[in-house]
């Protein structure tokens, strides 16, 4: 798409033409003056060509200093891509923010089985057929997959997926755009998001990304995403635009690995295996998300991780080495209104203290929850004065605070459903939840 702009012009160029202009016209009229007061006496001529000429200045300097002079239209700093062409902006992103995207390659020792055919009797078996038997022979180190990650500090931080690094068994190596290998370590998993931040191993100085801010992202507005797409095609390119927010998924990979992902970004922007843990930028060069999944059975359907609770995650690996979030220590259900009308709930907001499906206790043992008096069955209305709704989930509001962080919940309490209702106050200390 081509951004057209008007010609550039010269106010005092264009006066001077004017007034060129309108000098010639008087001066041709002079002339024929003359030669008309030829006619008359060459006195008289004389006398009206000094008058004539006195008579063109006057007027001349009155248009001047009337006519009005055209600036030139300033150029707003603001704008960042109008000037620029569409495709060129990508351009330009890409190999801005190239440097900085890894390709994350995930190997580990798997055994070696040679096949044996041996006589389940011995050789001195009745029997003369063999069957296989498979022994084996050591191991070999191969690929077992594949994911993207972004530096985010100079040192060597890489941010991506957790479910990339998931396998505690596996080695992890980084390969750059340019083709250089080094190997990594994990640092760090993020025990609420699906999110992670390994370290390479390298004294080397690296590109860090430019990380810009979530909370500003607008449905509608261009993304481009880059990674390892399938695991085998690094620093792939894709482009969309940002299709919604705050949506709500259950992501689920391999190795069991499942997580309920709150406040997620969804694009068209092609997100597929390989490139998860690449980043999702904007037309200005910065990361705003963290690609993360793709819908299944849909094409154009893709998720990303705001960038913004990834930096909760860089600070914290950058101070302390570990990734820590508050802990309160009860099972509970989202109220509402269905909820509150099938079991008969006074309330259709807050979430409701229950045991989990599989009969696991509703407040955890020793937990922050059970040291400060709750109970199965309590609604917690307010999380430190904050209402908790479908779109103020308590998971969302306790991410806001630190382990050892003193809050107030409110709560309502009963002995049976809707009968004997109290409601009340309760002090808590939060506890830490790591990996």
């Amino acid at each position: 798409m081509n951004i057209y702009q008007l010609p550039e012009f010269d106010s005092a160029k264009i006066k001077n033409r004017i007034l060129k202009f309108i000098k010639s016209k008087f001066l041709l009229g002079i002339i024929l003056l003359v030669i008309m007061s030829c006619g008359v006496g060459f006195a008289a001529g004389i006398i009206s060509i000094s008058y004539f000429q006195n008579q063109i200045d006057e007027f001349l300097r009155k248009i001047e200093i009337n006519l009005p002079i055209i600036e030139k239209p300033a150029q707003d700093s603001q704008e960042y891509a109008s000037s620029l062409s569409y495709e060129q902006a990508i351009i330009n992103v890409v190999k801005e923010a190239s440097p900085s995207v890894l390709s994350i390659i995930v190997s580990k020792d798997l055994p070696i089985y040679e096949q044996q055919w041996i006589n389940p009797f011995g050789d001195l078996g009745p029997f003369g057929f063999e069957i296989p038997q498979y022994i084996q022979k050591g191991t070999e180190k191969k690929e077992i997959g594949g994911g993207t990650g972004f530096v985010v500090s100079e040192d060597g931080l890489v941010l991506t997926n957790k479910h990339v690094v998931l396998d505690k068994k596996a080695e992890y190596t980084v390969l750059t755009n340019d083709g250089q290998k080094y190997p990594a370590k994990v640092s760090a998993l993020d025990p609420v998001q699906d999110l992670a931040i390994i370290k390479i191993e390298s004294a080397q100085k690296f590109k860090a990304i430019k990380l810009g801010d979530s909370s500003e992202i607008q449905i509608g507005q261009s993304v481009i995403a880059i990674g390892n797409a399938l695991g085998e095609f690094r620093n792939t390119v894709s482009v969309g635009v940002i299709s919604g927010l705050e949506r709500t998924i259950f992501a689920s990979g391999t190795g069991g690995f499942s997580e309920t992902l709150e406040d997620i970004i969804q694009t068209d922007a092609a997100i597929n295996t390989g490139n998860s843990g690449g980043p999702l930028l904007n037309l200005k060069g910065e990361v705003i998300g963290v690609n993360t999944a793709m819908a299944q059975g849909a094409e154009a359907i893709g998720f990303a991780i705001p960038i913004n609770k990834a930096k909760r995650d860089i600070e914290q690996v950058i101070k302390s080495n570990k990734i820590s979030y508050p802990f309160l220590g009860v099972r509970y259900v989202l109220i509402n209104e269905q909820v509150k009308e099938k079991n008969n709930l006074s309330v259709d907001y807050g979430v409701w203290v229950i045991k989990g499906s599989k009969g696991e206790p509703a407040v955890i043992k020793n937990s922050a929850a059970q040291k400060a008096g709750l109970k199965e069955k309590d609604i917690i209305l307010e999380f430190n004065k904050e209402k908790i709704t479908q779109n103020n989930s308590m998971a969302k509001i306790i991410s806001k605070y630190n382990p050892e962080d003193k809050v107030v919940l409110k709560i309502l309490r009963h002995s049976r459903p809707g009968k004997d209702e109290k409601e009340m106050d309760i002090d808590v200390i939060l506890d830490e939840r790591s990996e």
